[in-house]
């Protein structure tokens, strides 16, 4: 009921009128109760809720309860905060980053603990030889100041955005997976893609599936265990290993962080921290959506042929009787998109969304949202939020601490500074610096510390905001594939058996072509047409070479053309993809004529050795 009542709350929030600061610290409150009663401190008391998780729970209740009561002072001493003020934010901070540790592991809290040491003890560093990094130190009433009293730190941006765009699309999914509407988009899928006499019809099948349902997911990892689950099957029988079945089903899940409408978490922090429409959002992440999904698809279907895998026949109905019989599925999908384009807010598109959704599943008796199942899906809608609730909290004390001790500018310049302002190095170190931040903590942070501490370091070599947070984005999403927060492929090799280091690798492998698509739009004005954000010729022009990269790239990291290709052949390939992803006209012409000599090299080799089968024949 209390995880039900905070998706109610969320929803009542877009039709009432409820303070900021008020609402935030209302919606985490609900939040950690609910984390430390669902989610065990230890591993031994994972089966019941022990005496210190009601303590923490109540004192949570305490603390966050006192900014609520006490707000029209309580604001106003955030410079001068009072003994009481203090405690309760300390108390806070603790309680955020407990909540942290038992939804998504250690790394996260203890990296906030890092930062807070950081912003208390920062005239120590200079005694030590960092004086770069060094700063004036800050005691520990202006650190709870910042933290408790305002919207700087805890109740900051990443709270909002979880409190706000994150609950309501969320809610939103629950809604759509209780009635229905999730396992309907995978069997409709099949039906459409199912039907192949291609061995890679099976693994095309789940890709599509993996896109359809994370428009309702947003997230990789729900989508790969629910793709697996009715999918493997299907793959095993193909003739795909656990390894390679695996690394399937992950790259197609870990696909719902970037598919439209829903995205993931940190979509909706770009929208807030540029100040943009959600809508622009969606419409410059469609172009790189479909070229990771195409780059999925063509590495399946050189593995396909390379492992020799068989067609499988799935019995279901025609692609037309399902749309008959259920294609209003489809229509809150199409319903948020309509919404926003009238000039309607996300939360009230979504929300009107989640209404229309909930009013089409009585239009079948099986899957109406009657109340026992409403009530599933608000709870569902409400536990599927806590762990992005507590990550943002976290963020929150990180970004904070960066804003108020100027770190993020500090390692901004350095970055800047090893690059010696070169754009093509300056895009590289901060590529590594984002992957190297995803190793150690999920999407949603690693977005949020990336984009106050490296995006200004993009920005000071003339990449635009937009291209500049796009990129960070991407290469958060790394953190799904990378150890050791590779969820979406230790995911998918539990459910296939297979063996997840591989699975990563090969998770890895599938996924690669697509993340150098990034490079596309921060290396160079034309290169913007990915995200449609340039004139229509460079938008034609850039997308059109992207396509072509990534098929290049997909001959060579795949080995396959008609046959399989030689060593030179896919080194020529990877080349030239490579350069037909830097968007000028010069590296165009180049990679395009490396591609076509790879191309032309297989076409020569391989009909002269079919011309001398034929002969022996």
């Amino acid at each position: 009921m209390l995880a039900a009542g905070l998706s109610v709350y969320a929803l009542y929030w877009v039709v009432g009128i409820v303070q900021p600061q008020v609402y935030r610290a209302s919606f985490l409150l609900i939040a950690l109760v609910l984390t430390f009663l669902l989610y065990p401190g230890l591993p031994t008391s994972r089966a019941r809720i022990v005496a210190s998780d009601w303590a923490l729970a109540l004192l949570t209740a305490l603390v966050l309860t006192w900014p609520i009561f006490d707000f029209d002072q309580f604001v106003y001493r955030a410079a001068t905060p009072s003994q009481l003020d203090i405690l309760f934010g300390a108390v806070t901070t603790v309680l955020v980053l407990e909540a942290t540790r038992r939804t998504v592991g250690w790394i996260l809290p203890g990296t906030a603990i890092a930062f807070l040491l950081y912003g208390y003890y920062g005239p120590i560093l200079e005694l030590i030889g960092f004086d770069i990094f060094a700063h004036r130190g800050y005691t520990v009433g202006r650190l709870v100041g910042t933290l408790y009293m305002t919207l700087e730190g805890i109740f900051g941006v990443p709270l909002n955005v979880a409190s706000t765009y994150i609950v309501l699309f969320t809610i939103f999914g629950a809604v759509l997976q209780h009635s229905g509407a999730g396992q309907f988009f995978i069997t409709w899928t099949m039906s459409a893609f199912g039907h192949s006499n291609s061995g890679a019809g099976p693994g095309r099948t789940v890709t599509m599936s993996g896109f359809l349902l994370g428009t309702v997911s947003g997230s990789g990892v729900a989508t790969t265990v629910t793709l697996g689950a009715v999918a493997w099957p299907m793959l095993r029988r193909a003739g795909f290993s656990p390894e390679v079945g695996g690394g399937i089903l992950s790259a197609s899940g870990i696909g719902a962080i970037l598919a439209p409408p829903t995205m993931g978490a940190a979509a909706f922090l770009i929208a807030e921290f540029l100040q943009i429409t959600y809508l622009q959002v969606i419409s410059m992440a469609i172009v790189p959506a479909i070229l990771y999904y195409l780059s999925i698809v063509l590495m399946i279907e050189a593995d396909a042929r390379r492992l020799g895998t068989k067609a499988v026949n799935v019995n279901l109905p025609s692609v037309w009787t399902l749309t008959r019989q259920a294609g209003y599925q489809f229509l809150p999908l199409v319903a948020i998109v309509v919404f926003l384009l009238s000039g309607m807010t996300p939360f009230n598109a979504v929300f009107r969304a989640t209404i229309l959704a909930i009013g089409l599943s009585f239009v079948r008796q099986e899957t109406a949202l009657k109340p026992r199942r409403l009530l599933a899906a608000l709870e569902t809608g409400g536990r599927a939020v806590l762990a992005v609730a507590a990550t943002t909290a976290t963020a929150g004390i990180i970004v904070g601490v960066v804003t108020l001790t100027g770190l993020g500018l500090k390692i901004s310049s350095i970055i800047v500074d090893l690059a010696s302002g070169n754009l093509f190095l300056t895009v590289l170190y901060a590529a590594l610096a984002v992957w190297m931040l995803g190793l150690a903590v999920p999407v949603t942070a690693s977005y949020i510390i990336a984009a106050v501490m490296i995006a200004p370091a993009l920005t000071l070599v003339g990449v635009p905001d937009v291209a500049a947070h796009m990129f960070i984005f991407y290469y958060a999403v790394l953190s799904e594939v990378s150890p050791p927060t590779a969820l979406s492929p230790f995911a998918a090799a539990a459910i296939t058996g297979g063996n997840p280091f591989k699975t990563m690798m090969l998770t890895w492998k599938y996924t690669l072509p697509a993340f150098l698509v990034p490079f596309a739009f921060t290396l160079s004005p034309e290169g913007l047409g990915v995200l449609l954000q340039a004139p229509v010729s460079d938008i034609v022009r850039t997308v059109a070479t992207a396509v072509v990269g990534i098929l290049a790239l997909a001959m060579g990291l795949g080995g396959w053309l008609r046959q399989v290709a030689t060593a030179l052949e896919r080194a020529l390939a990877v080349i030239g993809g490579l350069l037909l992803f830097y968007a000028t006209t010069g590296t165009d012409i180049a990679g395009g004529v490396l591609f076509a000599a790879a191309i032309a090299l297989h076409i020569a080799r391989t009909s002269e050795s079919n011309r001398r089968l034929e002969i022996q024949n």
